[in-house]
């Protein structure tokens, strides 16, 4: 889902009506972040030039990032059969369809794409993504190899990897990898791609308990590029790891720089502001906070392309719901995230997601449902590095809950 594909083939010279419409979908969209605002502009555009791709495909990428998946291969289709060689047309059709988790339209989508020779970076991505949700893994490398081998793409590739390699907690390798992806972008001059992949390894570790190393990254990144997702990324990591007061600098920087962004309105900020009530011990407070977040929970984050950022404020609002004792809602935010891996996709929301739902059936009693959740993650983890701190407190609890089950026989 690249960020400007709907700006890649500009119709009209400039001073045209039609660029007009164009300017200032593109404005909302790419520069102040409202996306209400983009997709009104885009709605207009596009009912106003029904037969240009260009449009059609705009428009898709605010629904995309408002939640609107359904709409979004709509006006995709019609792009589609518009111009089958924009390439972004049936790119993005493709991707809307991984996120309704809709896999075989998803696949002949891309079957349709290659075989019509069209060139994206998109296009080598994709089969690989798409064969890792059919847990195809000679498929994921084969798409990998010819990823790799792409300069537009190669980087984003291997950092897919390390985060493949992440989720199924294979941490040190991820690393490795990350820093591969980090190189082959500073060689492609890409330093702000650099900068996503260094703010999802902090992400990463900080999910996995790694705080000391989440925080090396998170600022780590912050010294390549402060930009608004690299610094949610970094400003999240410093949260989870224990530095708030740094998260907190980066979170008023954000504000600042931002006020029409949806994303941060609507999801950076609460979520920041949620964990630190949930560090001052205020779930309620934190609650409260995610309550403007609630309608985007399953809109692709604007952070979408660093792979981390899905469905965060269901997350945090879980974490809120078990410190407040409402077990139940808990383990509901924490099932929302499981039930939607089209949109998770590797984000290592989707493995800490595994534990914390073992958590909330435990502490609500349940402990049928407590051993299957904690079985289902470290069966998931069976394979992984021994170290990771949540895999280490995982097994801890289990332990526990096996020793408390037996007392009660």
């Amino acid at each position: 889902m690249p960020k400007d594909a709907s700006f890649n083939r500009v119709p009209v010279g400039l001073g045209h009506p039609e660029w007009e419409a164009l300017a200032r979908a593109f404005y909302a969209l790419q520069v102040t972040g409202n996306l209400e605002e983009a997709q009104r502009n885009g709605e207009t555009w596009a009912q106003t030039y029904p037969r240009a791709p260009e449009a059609l495909n705009g428009l898709s990428l605010a629904y995309q990032n408002l939640g609107k998946y359904e709409k979004s291969v709509q006006v995709l289709q019609r792009a589609v059969a518009i111009d089958p060689d924009f390439a972004p047309g049936p790119v993005n059709l493709a991707w809307s369809y991984l996120f309704l988790e809709r896999y075989a339209d998803a696949e002949s989508t891309i079957r349709r794409a290659l075989e019509r020779k069209l060139s994206f970076p998109d296009l080598l991505i994709l089969p690989y993504v798409l064969a890792f949700y059919k847990g195809d893994q000679a498929g994921m490398e084969r798409a990998a190899a010819l990823g790799k081998d792409n300069p537009e793409a190669a980087d984003w590739m291997t950092n897919t990897e390390a985060f493949v390699l992440a989720y199924s907690g294979h941490l040190k390798q991820a690393m490795e990898t990350t820093r591969r992806a980090m190189d082959l972008a500073r060689q492609a001059h890409q330093q702000e791609r650099a900068a996503m992949f260094e703010a999802g390894a902090a992400v990463r570790d900080a999910f996995f308990g790694n705080a000391s190393e989440a925080r090396r990254s998170a600022k780590a990144a912050l010294e390549l590029s402060t930009s608004r997702d690299v610094e949610y990324g970094a400003a999240f990591a410093l949260a989870v790891s224990g530095d708030y007061v740094g998260s907190q600098s980066l979170v008023k920087d954000l504000e600042k720089r931002f006020p029409e962004d949806t994303c941060v309105r609507f999801t950076y900020l609460p979520i920041q502001r949620a964990l630190l009530a949930l560090s001052q011990d205020d779930s309620s407070g934190a609650i409260e906070q995610l309550q403007v977040a609630a309608p985007y929970d399953l809109a692709v984050p604007c952070s979408w392309f660093g792979l981390f950022g899905n469905l965060y404020s269901p997350y945090v609002r879980g974490e809120a719901y078990l410190a407040a004792h409402r077990y139940a809602e808990a383990a509901g935010e924490f099932q929302k995230i499981l039930d939607h891996p089209g949109i998770v996709f590797t984000d290592p929301v989707r493995v800490a997601a595994r534990l914390q739902l073992g958590r909330a059936f435990a502490w609500a009693g349940d402990r049928t449902k407590a051993r299957a959740a904690y079985q289902d993650f470290l069966t998931f983890w069976k394979g992984a590095d021994p170290e990771i701190p949540i895999l280490r407190q995982a097994k801890s609890e289990y332990a526990k809950l096996q020793m408390n089950q037996l007392a009660v026989r």
